[in-house]
């Protein structure tokens, strides 16, 4: 069993992007910035966000963070989103998820402009994916496949099975691995709730992807020897052993079935910082002009 080093790759990842920042600061262009905004004080949500600041300042990029009060209306939040569209300075910009319920999350990735959504939930970004053109990739899902890469894990012609089918990232990971690329064809079933006999599935698996949100929900029965597991779940547990009074939790439960894999990712410092690293290149993207002329 081989361990994938997420927070590795992330901190190499950033540091490309660091001598990029200074190649353009010693060519007299702009400062790539991101900014941020965060409604209310979820503790997940404050957590990321502080982690996306942090790596802006690794890299040399100029960050804002935009605090909003959880009972914001949806119309002052549609303003924030505006001011950034329209802020010249501002390269790529998100809006950090969940929103409260009272706010239409569709509305809000809707009113992204395209060329700054470095999220990659716009609609036309997500298009552009499924159609192979130029776009902003999901940062987790993007994340995902850099790991593939840097770890030479072959995905031409195996079984792949991704476990949760969310738009952020099941749904465009499917996309990803089934797609005529060099870290794509694979075969690939994509698993929900409403599956019938899930195991008969992953037990087929090559590589599983389990992006569910149910901590240690993937266990050592429904794997075969040699897969390859992708954990992406980072579900807060309460926990009187931390600091912190809670830990993160992975939907695989891990110390069960890592003695079955070739390779796996751990939580934490597995897909995390990938997402992290994946943000920070689709804002440098942004601010190179290489995906929106």
């Amino acid at each position: 069993m081989q361990l994938i080093d997420g927070k590795k790759i992330s901190l190499q990842l950033q540091e490309d992007i660091a001598n990029e920042v200074k190649q353009l600061l010693a060519s007299g262009l702009k400062q790539p910035h991101l900014a941020a905004i965060l409604v209310g004080n979820d503790g997940g949500s404050e957590t990321y966000v502080a982690s996306k600041i942090k790596a802006c300042e690794r890299v040399g990029f100029k960050s804002t963070l935009i605090r909003l009060p959880e009972y914001v209306t949806e119309e002052k939040l549609l303003n924030a989103v505006y001011d950034l569209n329209n802020n010249q300075d501002v390269d790529g910009f998100i809006v950090q998820l969940p929103l409260p319920r009272h706010i239409n999350e569709h509305k809000i990735i809707e009113a992204i402009k395209p060329s700054k959504d470095v999220d990659g939930f716009h609609p036309l970004n997500v298009g552009r994916m499924v159609l192979n053109l130029p776009c902003y990739v999901s940062a987790t899902p993007y994340g995902i496949v850099h790991l593939l890469e840097k770890y030479n894990i072959e995905t031409s012609g195996k079984h792949c099975v991704v476990i949760g089918r969310s738009h952020i990232v099941g749904s465009p990971m499917s996309i990803l691995l089934a797609k005529n690329t060099a870290l794509g064809n694979c075969t690939v079933t994509l698993c929900h709730s409403k599956t019938e006999n899930l195991i008969s599935h992953t037990l087929k698996a090559d590589i599983i992807i389990c992006a569910l949100g149910s901590p240690e929900f993937l266990r050592a029965h429904m794997i075969k020897d040699g897969a390859v597991v992708i954990d992406v779940g980072t579900t807060r547990v309460e926990s009187i052993d931390s600091k912190s009074g809670y830990k993160l939790k992975g939907d695989v439960k891990f110390d069960e079935v890592a003695p079955k894999c070739s390779y796996i990712t751990p939580v934490p410092g597995g897909v995390g910082p990938m997402t992290i690293a994946s943000l920070i290149k689709n804002t440098m993207l942004a601010a190179k002009k290489e995906i929106y002329k």
